[in-house]
C-alpha cells in the first residue's frame, strides 16, 4: 500500500494531522477503563476497546511525550484496529490521560517496566504500537526482553531512536512552535506533581527551563537517578536496543519529519535486525501521514494491515 501524501510538506502535515478529526465510534466500540497496579504505588490507565465479532487478537497502543489516550492517532489506530478484529488498549503512561493521583512519579522515554507489567497479564496474541516517544518505549522493551518478551509484534511510528539527536532537533529555531509546546506542557505537569508532592519534585530552576533538553537535564534524569541528560538519553534511547529484538517489528518514518533527522534511522540500522521492516516515506511529518487517497490515516491502516499478516504466522 504506496503512501501519497495529502501534504508533501513536513510541518504542514504534523500540525495538519494533530488538528484532523479522527472518527472512533465509541457508540459501536464503547471504552472502558481499566486501571493497571504496575508497580505497590503506581497504577496506569487504558481505554479497553472490544471488536464486534470474534477477537482476533490484542493492540496496546502508546502515545508520545505529553500525549494521552485522547490523542488523535491514538484514536485513528484504535479505529483500525477494531475494524479488523483487534481488541485495542488506549494506553497512557503513568500520570497522563488524566492519572497524575494514580502513581508519585513522573513518566520518562525508556520507562519499560508499567508496559512490561501489562504485557504479562494479557492474553495472547498481543501487539504493541507506538508513536513518538512512546516508539522509543515498545521497541526498547522488546529489546530488553528479546524473544521473552511474549509479544506477537510491535510496531514503531516517527519513533526518536537517538533521543539526543532528536532533542537537539528540536532546540533548532526552525521547530520553536514544537519545542515551546512540549515544554510548556512538562513544566506544567511538573508543577502540578509538586504541588501533591513538594518534598519528591524541588521547583528550583523550574522557570528558566527553555527545552525539554534543559528539563531532563535538571529534572527528569534526576528524578530517576540517571545523573544528567545525557546519560540518560544514552542509557534510554532505543537505538541500543533494536538489535535485541527476536519478534517481528514494523518502524515507520518519514523523510522530512521536523523533529527526527532521517539520519538516525540510517545510523541506527534497524534493517541489520533480519526480524525488522523500515518503511521509510519521502513525507508525512512527524505522527501525521496523512494520505492523498484512500483511508486518510495511512500509517495507522499499514500498520495493522502488517499486524493481521503476522498473526497468520
Amino acid at each position: 500500500m504506496a503512501f501519497e501524501a495529502l501534504i508533501p510538506h513536513g510541518d504542514l502535515t504534523t500540525i495538519a494531522a494533530n488538528f484532523w478529526p479522527r472518527n472512533l465510534d465509541e457508540v459501536r466500540y464503547p471504552g472502558v477503563r481499566v486501571l493497571h497496579r504496575t508497580e505497590e504505588r503506581v497504577q496506569v490507565l487504558s481505554i479497553r476497546h472490544e471488536p464486534e465479532g470474534p477477537v482476533r487478537g490484542t493492540l496496546i497502543v502508546l502515545h508520545g511525550l505529553e500525549g494521552s489516550h485522547e490523542s488523535g492517532y491514538m484514536k485513528s489506530m484504535a479505529a483500525a484496529g477494531l475494524a479488523r478484529g483487534l481488541r485495542v488498549h488506549r494506553l497512557n503512561m503513568r500520570t497522563c490521560g488524566g492519572t497524575e493521583g494514580l502513581a508519585p512519579t513522573l513518566y520518562h522515554a525508556g520507562l519499560t517496566s508499567d508496559l512490561k507489567s501489562i504485557v504479562a497479564a494479557m492474553e495472547g496474541p498481543v501487539f504493541l504500537a507506538g508513536y513518538s516517544l512512546g516508539g522509543n518505549v515498545v521497541l526498547k522493551l522488546c529489546g530488553e526482553m528479546g524473544a521473552a518478551i511474549g509479544v506477537k509484534g510491535v510496531v514503531s511510528i516517527s519513533t526518536p531512536l537517538d533521543l539526543m539527536a532528536c532533542c537537539l532537533r528540536m532546540q533548532e529555531p526552525r521547530n520553536f512552535i514544537y519545542s515551546n509546546k512540549f515544554i510548556d506542557k512538562l513544566k506544567a505537569r511538573y508543577w502540578r506533581r509538586a504541588v501533591e508532592f513538594p518534598e519528591l519534585f524541588p521547583l528550583d530552576g523550574l522557570d528558566s527551563v527553555k527545552s525539554v533538553l534543559e528539563f531532563d537535564d535538571k529534572f527528569t534524569s534526576k528524578a530517576f537517578g540517571f545523573g544528567d541528560a545525557d546519560n540518560y538519553y544514552k542509557t534510554q534511547s532505543s537505538q541500543g536496543f533494536l538489535q535485541g529484538i527476536a519478534i517481528p517489528g514494523l518502524l515507520i518514518h518519514s523523510m522530512d519529519d521536523p523533529l527526527i533527522p532521517a539520519w538516525v534511522y540510517e545510523k541506527a540500522a534497524p534493517e541489520k535486525n533480519p526480524n525488522l521492516k523500515l518503511v521509510m516515506t519521502q513525507h508525512g511529518g512527524h505522527v501525521g501521514f496523512l494520505a492523498k487517497r484512500g483511508a486518510r490515516f495511512w500509517a495507522e491502516e499499514y500498520a495493522v494491515d502488517w499486524i493481521l499478516g503476522n498473526l497468520q504466522r
